[in-house]
């Protein structure tokens, strides 16, 4: 089946919706399609996640699993003098957040259709933003850490939203013994957002 928006083409008829949000007190709109993530509007757990994570104006940020571009174009107004490299297998979720960037006048990013972080050269990203495919299984969503933490500096950190009946006690666990330092930034109706912190003694992790 090629109809789950973890697919690389996915086989779905389109259905083309646009849609607008305030994130961050900006004000972005985005066409969604069929096939992709959350296509009916922005779903709330991303809300949680950009609502909480922090970064600097020149910050390195990539976005895992980016679907249409929510979280990684609200990022890359965040970090003006910065850039944001979003990544998804999906196909059509790529070609909307190249739509989405350019319809909102973004231009500090770089959209990439990737298996997971496979076509990531940069090691050495100031953060990593992901809204994990939980319904890809536990074992992609883990990966997904550990490539994660690969591609961070020292001092960087992996921030992730996950709902606590989806998992978020074992992937706190894994992130435990991946990262230095894991904290839980917020919680917001069953959602946990996560701040992994890359340390230089979980650098050879």
């Amino acid at each position: 089946m090629s109809n789950h928006y973890y697919s690389d083409k996915p086989q779905v008829a389109h259905d083309r919706r646009a849609t607008e949000a305030e994130l961050r007190g900006w004000k972005l709109r985005f066409v969604t399609d069929a096939g992709v993530f959350s296509k009916s509007g922005i779903d709330y757990g991303s809300r949680v996640l950009i609502d909480a994570v922090e970064l600097t104006a020149g910050a390195h940020v990539l976005d895992v699993g980016c679907g249409y571009g929510p979280i990684g174009l609200t990022a890359a107004k965040l970090v003006p003098e910065g850039h944001v490299t979003m990544i998804d297998i999906n196909e059509r979720a790529v070609e909307l957040s190249r739509e989405n960037a350019k319809a909102n006048g973004i231009t500090n990013v770089t959209v990439l259709q990737s298996n997971l972080l496979s076509e990531v050269n940069q090691r050495d990203f100031d953060a990593v933003l992901t809204n994990p495919p939980i319904r890809a299984g536990k074992e992609t969503v883990h990966t997904i850490f550990e490539q994660a933490h690969q591609h961070l500096k020292v001092g960087g950190s992996l921030w992730i939203v996950i709902q606590k009946k989806q998992g978020a006690p074992s992937a706190k666990a894994k992130l435990e013994s991946l990262f230095g330092r894991v904290e839980e930034v917020t919680k917001d109706k069953g959602y946990r957002i996560f701040k992994a912190v890359k340390t230089e003694d979980s650098s050879k992790g």
